[in-house]
């Protein structure tokens, strides 16, 4: 599945590793449909993008079902096709177990969880439709296979996510349609690098002796979409410089 005039819908990507995302994919010529809760950023985004190729913002919150088919719908509309589909978008909240309200649960669930199953849920429908197979890409995290301390239920939700993509990865492939999840480790974004001590902290920790970059998730991203991803599907890829291999984490933190 090469790259060029192909559709790519993803949410939450402002900044931070959606933002980089959609442009690598913009810069092959990728046609970008994108989303953002917050407006202000978005349109920003879509200058740069519009400048790397087409684009549309569609702004909202993309755990609504609404936001998500106004999505799937801004996409056939503009571009005649859903091709690729990244459900990027995602909130963390630290706070200790004990202590957890149902509304900040309930943000959590609907946002990760609700939001992640219906963009999936919506595309694969699109894609089934079009009879010319596709790719889906979830965003989980290492948080969901090795627990973190006060991250209990944003853990929670990104094991959730990488179940997901295991069993529709499974359903949809004789559809031509791959669905396989990335789960970043450390990474150094737009609200990590405010953290005193993240990147120094981690980067003793993770065996290749450095935090992620956005452009590195990116990267697995495009070969996840690629032609050579073709047999990889229901997987959950780590992008963490081997860190789940060990384990701690740093005091910094």
């Amino acid at each position: 599945m090469s790259f060029k005039n192909k559709t790519l819908i993803i949410t939450g990507a402002a900044q931070g590793i959606g933002f980089e995302i959609a442009k690598q994919l913009a810069s092959k010529e990728v046609n970008i449909v994108f989303n953002d809760m917050d407006e202000d950023l978005g349109l920003s985004a879509q200058k740069i993008l519009q400048d790397l190729g087409n684009s549309r913002f569609v702004p909202g919150d993309a755990g609504d079902l609404n936001i998500i088919k106004k999505l799937i719908d801004t996409a056939i509309s503009e571009f005649g096709s859903v091709d690729f589909v990244i459900a990027n978008a995602g909130i963390t909240t630290s706070c200790p177990f004990l202590e957890y309200t149902k509304e900040k649960l309930d943000q959590l669930l609907h946002t990760n969880i609700q939001g992640t199953f219906f963009i999936a849920q919506q595309a694969a429908k699109q894609m089934l439709q079009q009879n010319t197979g596709g790719r889906i890409i979830m965003l989980s995290s290492t948080t969901g296979i090795q627990p973190h301390d006060e991250l209990e239920a944003y853990g929670m939700t990104k094991a959730a996510i990488a179940f997901l993509a295991k069993s529709l990865g499974t359903k949809l492939a004789p559809h031509g349609i791959t669905v396989n999840a990335i789960s970043p480790g450390a990474t150094v974004t737009e609200r990590t690098v405010s953290v005193e001590g993240y990147e120094e902290g981690w980067a003793k920790l993770i065996p290749t002796r450095k935090v992620s970059k956005t452009s590195d998730i990116a990267a697995t991203a495009l070969f996840l979409l690629s032609d050579g991803a073709g047999q990889l599907t229901g997987q959950n890829l780590a992008v963490d410089g081997g860190w789940l291999n060990v384990g701690p984490m740093p005091n910094a933190i």
